[in-house]
C-alpha cells in the first residue's frame, strides 16, 4: 500500500493506494499519529484506489477518531468503492465516520 499527501490550506488528503492490511496498516497508522497532521481543520481520505481494508486497518481509524475528534479536525473518506463501503457498513463504522461519494463533498463539509 502506498500513501500519498496532498496539503491545501487547512485540509490534508491522504490518498490511498492498494490494499490496507495488517503489514500496511502500520504505515498508515504512522501517518495518523504524526503531531501536525492534528493542525489541520480536515483530514479527507481518497479512498479511490483502495482496494481491501482488513480488520486492522479498519482498526488504525477507529484508534485515532478519538484524538481527531478531540482536536477538532473533521476526518472524511471519499471516493469509496463499493466493496470497501460494505465492510464500514456491515461493521457500523458508516454511522460513526463521515462518508461521501466525492472529493466535492468532502471539501465542502
Amino acid at each position: 500500500m502506498k500513501v500519498t499527501q496532498q496539503a491545501s490550506d487547512n485540509i490534508l488528503t491522504l490518498i490511498l493506494d492498494g490494499e490496507l492490511d495488517a503489514s500496511s496498516s502500520v504505515l498508515l497508522d504512522t501517518e495518523l499519529a504524526k503531531p501536525e497532521i492534528l493542525n489541520y481543520q480536515k483530514v479527507l481520505i481518497d479512498c479511490q484506489r483502495l482496494n481491501y481494508i482488513s480488520s486492522a486497518g479498519l482498526g488504525v481509524f477507529i484508534s485515532h477518531l478519538q484524538s481527531f475528534q478531540d482536536a477538532g479536525v473533521k476526518l472524511v473518506f471519499f471516493n469509496m468503492q463499493e466493496k470497501v463501503h460494505n465492510v464500514f457498513e456491515i461493521l457500523g463504522l458508516d454511522a460513526l465516520m463521515t462518508i461521501v461519494p466525492s472529493a466535492a463533498e468532502a471539501t465542502a463539509i
